[in-house]
């Protein structure tokens, strides 16, 4: 792992607390016991951090991830690769081959070689067994510091900021919790390892190194507290060093000069930077690319339309989306983008040529779909809408759970209110509402809906009555007990 916050250090040790509470045996975990803590891994970092679900960029970062992969003898369990909504810089590896980049780590680079050498890092990591190894060590930290630890995020997580980071700080202090960090001989396995999945998948090592040396200035600069990755990962010049000395004894290292990698990725950081950092950073280095000597390229036009259409001048959008276009004139990317900024702004015939377009080069591309669906619910053309969303749904079944609430006015207009009432249903169930989506599950049992969707709707109506269930009892845990009157 690269990078670590001190808010994803503490989940960590929060589950590892979970883990030996459970007993299970102090060892190295085995594959099966690694993938059951993976999964209550990922719900707690889903309630901590904001992912990005874009295609373009999610997309990019797991092809480059299985790429790396692709050499090598097949894991143990599939990989998942994942972008974290954050300005720091960070990475960091769970387990089970869950894999994360922030963000603001993949604004800062400049080339594809940078995030392969990234996920090459994580992924030696996970091969390398060392997160299992990490619950060996924990299991000899005392567990009234790994207690302490665990209240300061309860602590944390109920508002509670500053008397959080005491108990964190004092519970780490007095105890042995920097067992948790990687050793240097783990990051000097991972570093090997890294060079040897980046050599085989054509890629420099050059990457590898850049990225650590912003890292290390970013340590130093513009923080007011010690980065995880300080506590977590020894040695970072000790890393540069090796790195540095292994470029010059192997001149012969790959590099990827590829058109199409370098246009992929730039396509991907372009949107990253528009559409999911700060605007005044982004605004920042949009301008700075579009006044450098070199002519800027279409993705730069892209990805500055995007971001005036985020500002909301989509005139100016427009303008630029078109520039881009001309240059890449079978992009389905830029295309759909151009078709949506058309669609927001009323101009539905102009939206539905672009749209179309996209989904003729990719007729899998879900935002190209998505939107299109949306131009023609506009239209009224409702039973085209429904086909277009359904082949969407089956496609990209997560993509946006608004698809549901899309499809129910299709249906709910055209001639099939009770497959209207069934997606209505699942949309608000999904969002939460158990109400309302209960209404309109049963109005859908009542409107004669048919096969596999009346089974989903008995069973999700099932679920329903468990969650309300739980949140009945829950409500009635939290009442204060009333004393008698007479007292």
């Amino acid at each position: 792992m690269l990078y670590l916050t001190n808010r994803f250090y503490l989940i960590w040790t929060l589950i590892i607390l979970i883990l030996i509470q459970s007993a299970i045996p102090a060892h190295a975990l085995t594959i099966q016991e690694e993938e059951k803590l993976s999964v209550e891994f990922m719900e707690l970092v889903r309630k901590e951090f904001e992912f990005i679900e874009d295609p373009v960029i999610t997309g990019y970062v797991e092809k480059i991830g299985q790429k790396l992969l692709a050499e090598q003898p097949p894991p143990p369990f599939p990989y998942h690769f994942y972008v974290v909504k954050a300005d720091v810089y960070n990475a960091f590896a769970g387990p089970a081959g869950h894999i994360f980049v922030n963000s603001g780590l993949i604004a800062a680079m400049e080339s594809e070689e940078e995030l392969a050498g990234i996920l090459a890092h994580e992924i030696a990591h996970e091969i390398s067994r060392h997160i299992s190894e990490k619950i060996q060590r924990a299991s000899k930290i005392n567990l009234a510091t790994l207690a302490g630890i665990a209240a300061g995020i309860l602590l944390g997580a109920s508002g509670a900021g500053a008397a959080a980071n005491a108990v964190t700080i004092g519970s780490m202090a007095a105890g042995q919790s920097l067992s948790l960090a990687y050793s240097r001989e783990d990051e000097r396995q991972a570093d090997g390892l890294a060079l040897k999945y980046l050599f085989e998948a054509g890629y420099s090592a050059k990457g590898l190194l850049r990225m650590l040396k912003k890292i290390r200035e970013k340590n130093w600069f513009g923080t007011d507290i010690i980065p995880a990755y300080l506590m977590t990962h020894p040695a970072a010049e000790e890393r540069i060093a090796f790195l540095e000395s292994w470029l010059e004894k192997n001149p012969d290292d790959p590099s990827t000069a590829q058109a199409e990698t370098s246009a992929d990725f730039a396509k991907a950081h372009a949107r990253l930077v528009a559409l999911y950092i700060n605007p005044d950073i982004a605004e920042n280095w949009f301008q700075s690319a579009l006044e450098a000597p070199a002519a800027p390229s279409a993705y730069i036009d892209y990805g500055y339309g995007l971001l005036l259409a985020r500002k909301g001048l989509r005139d100016d959008a427009l303008h630029y989306l078109k520039k881009a276009l001309e240059q890449r004139i079978f992009d389905p990317v830029i295309l759909a983008d151009l078709g949506r900024i058309y669609l927001l702004d009323g101009q539905y015939e102009d939206a539905e040529k672009a749209l179309k377009g996209a989904v003729s080069i990719d007729p899998e591309y879900p935002i190209a779909r998505f939107y299109l669906g949306r131009i023609q619910l506009e239209k009224k053309e409702y039973h085209q809408a429904a086909k277009t969303l359904d082949r969407l749904l089956e496609t990209h079944p997560d993509y946006d759970p608004s698809i549901y609430y899309f499809l129910a006015e299709a249906y709910g207009r055209g001639d099939d209110p009770g497959k209207g009432h069934y997606y209505l249903g699942i949309y608000h169930y999904k969002k939460g509402d158990f109400k309302t989506a209960a209404f309109h599950l049963n109005r859908a049992l009542k409107g004669g809906i048919i096969g596999d969707q009346k089974e989903e709707v008995k069973k999700t109506l099932q679920k329903i009555d468990r969650e309300a269930a739980k949140a009945k009892r829950e409500e009635e845990e939290k009442e204060p007990v009333r004393r008698p009157r007479w007292r």
